[in-house]
């Protein structure tokens, strides 16, 4: 798979002091015009990108039973990675450390943009490590050489000190944005290089709470018997108070990663459409789900199974035309079926035929919408949540340009056999897809049950469909504490099939930190396992 390049990567020039009138060759070659230290925009730059999780550049897409792969030469479904360590964001918090440093050297004060930020990305990284691992090493980290074997941190107190740091990025940013001069005079005081917002704080601020909202979600096994960390509480004040704590109002404000041309592709787009087109299929998990909600979803971002076209003469546009495999299937027999047609491929024309591709998004309204709508259903906070589940379902539909009233989109599908290749119109059939959002919304398996466990089955099915391809390993997240959508396990999905629980630590945690480590396996009684069962989903 292509690697995304990662612009404005600078390098750091180590400077040597010399006394006397002596010049090094280091003197005489040194290029004044690059600076000695990264300024804190640089560092900034590089942090927001390795805050994406892109889709086709990890087996994100595969552990959350998205699509597969049927050919095991490119990869294939098993789990086993969880036993490898999940991501290390440590060199990447280390730039968190220096940029609120650069900023202050250079200007900004003690309230500035990149400290206010600084607090969201530390919350971000500890809190999606922890969410992988369970206990981490927090509290002691990033000290350097100052602590080498750092302690751990329980879980409980990773995602309190995340949650108080989102807090404090609110405050500051609230401040940032009623008054920008308290930020100081200096470089340091003005943000840029953003990616994402072209340095709108006020934009920012909706990510940090609505990333809040995610997480305080991430905690519902907990929610009840923690009375200390004021779960549900938190989530009461940030949807009934949208003054003090703005939230996302569109797709407007996700926090989303834009491809560019031309140094910077979409990872699946025509340089890779004979190389991996057909060596993934769709999951029966997502397309099954599609399928059973009778979803138009479906016809963009799948395409019909060509045996269910060509030899069985199901029409195209029919919902029993697209099939997904089993992801615990044996990867031979998979490859077979997928050799015959029998499956759905990931849709051709939207997701190859460019190099832009689509918007992948990180932090966003669709998930956002649900989000609330779950935290309603559980009685977190009062409000209606037909009403946010209802958004949540039509933003995801507009993302996908499909009508939320009544109207019509056009359907492509690739066409097999062309010798002139998959970027040309010509090689795909169109159809027109009728939709119409009443007749959708008002489906028994659709329309929203109510507050108990029905209704919460079908928002966070919704979410499921909604995340496809964004937001790196949510899906999953959800999945392990609501067992919603549900996962299917085989000979393909190995770990004696089950869904594994966690990743493993690193295995340079077991000889480099190793009486920190051990005891840290007290959380999962003793066993580094991917079985084992972390504090949050007890």
């Amino acid at each position: 798979m292509n690697k995304i390049f990662r612009i404005l990567l600078l390098p750091v020039f180590i400077l040597l002091t010399v006394t006397g009138c002596k010049k090094s060759f280091e003197d005489l070659t040194k290029n004044n015009n690059v600076p000695s230290t990264v300024p804190a925009s640089l560092l900034f730059n590089g942090i927001v990108n390795k805050l994406a999780d892109l889709p086709g550049q990890s087996s994100y897409e595969i552990y959350c039973q998205y699509y597969i792969y049927n050919y095991d030469y490119y990869g294939n479904n098993r789990y086993d990675n969880f036993a490898n360590g999940g991501d290390n964001y440590y060199n990447t918090l280390k730039n968190v450390v220096d940029m609120e440093a650069r900023a202050t050297a250079t200007g900004g004060a003690a309230v500035n943009p990149y400290e206010a930020l600084g607090k969201f990305f530390r919350a971000y990284f500890f809190s999606k490590m922890s969410l992988e691992e369970g206990d981490i090493p927090m509290t002691d980290a990033l000290k350097g050489l100052n602590n080498l074997t750092p302690a751990y941190d329980s879980q409980k107190t990773v995602m309190t000190q995340s949650l108080a740091w989102l807090e404090s990025a609110n405050t500051d940013l609230t401040q940032l944005i009623s008054n920008p001069s308290v930020a100081g005079s200096g470089v340091g005081g003005t943000l840029s290089n953003d990616i994402y917002f072209n340095n709108d704080l006020v934009k920012w601020q909706k990510v940090v709470n609505t990333f809040r909202i995610r997480l305080l979600l991430q905690l519902s096994k907990r929610a009840d018997d923690n009375a200390d960390m004021n779960i549900k509480q938190q989530f009461a004040q940030i949807v009934g108070n949208p003054t003090k704590y703005p939230i996302m109002q569109s797709s407007d404000d996700n926090l989303q990663y834009v491809f560019l041309t031309p140094n910077n592709f979409y990872p699946q787009n025509p340089n890779n459409f004979g190389q991996s087109g057909s060596r993934q299929n769709m999951s029966a998990t997502y397309v099954g789900l599609l399928t059973q909600l009778k979803d138009p979803r479906v016809f963009v971002t799948s395409e019909p199974a060509r045996y269910s076209v060509d030899t069985a003469k199901i029409s195209p546009t029919s919902f029993n035309a697209f099939i997904g495999a089993d992801p615990g299937l044996d990867l031979g027999v998979m490859y077979n079926n997928a050799t015959l047609q029998r499956y759905s491929f990931l849709n051709r024309k939207h997701f190859y035929s460019t190099y832009t591709g689509e918007p992948s998004i990180q932090i966003g309204y669709p998930e956002l919408m649900l989000n609330i709508a779950e935290g309603i259903n559980r009685g977190w906070a009062t409000g209606d949540a037909e009403a946010y589940y209802v958004k949540g379902i039509q933003a995801s539909f507009q993302y996908y340009n499909i009508p939320t009233g009544t109207g019509t989109f056009t359907a492509y599908f690739y066409r097999p056999g062309s010798t002139t290749g998959p970027t040309v119109l010509g090689n795909y059939d169109t159809y027109t897809i009728n939709v119409d959002w009443p007749t959708y919304y008002n489906q028994a398996a659709v329309k929203y049950a109510g507050s108990g466990n029905s209704g919460l089955k079908q928002i966070l099915q919704q979410k499921y469909v909604a995340l496809f391809r964004h937001s790196g390993l949510e899906s999953y997240f959800m999945y392990r504490r609501t067992l919603v959508p549900t996962f299917t396990v085989g000979p393909g999905t190995g770990n004696s099939s089950r869904i594994p629980q966690r990743y493993e630590y690193p295995t340079s945690e077991r000889t480099v930190n190793a009486a920190n480590y051990n005891k840290a396996l007290s959380q999962l009684g003793g066993s580094d396992d991917i079985n084992g069962i972390m504090w949050l989903l007890k």
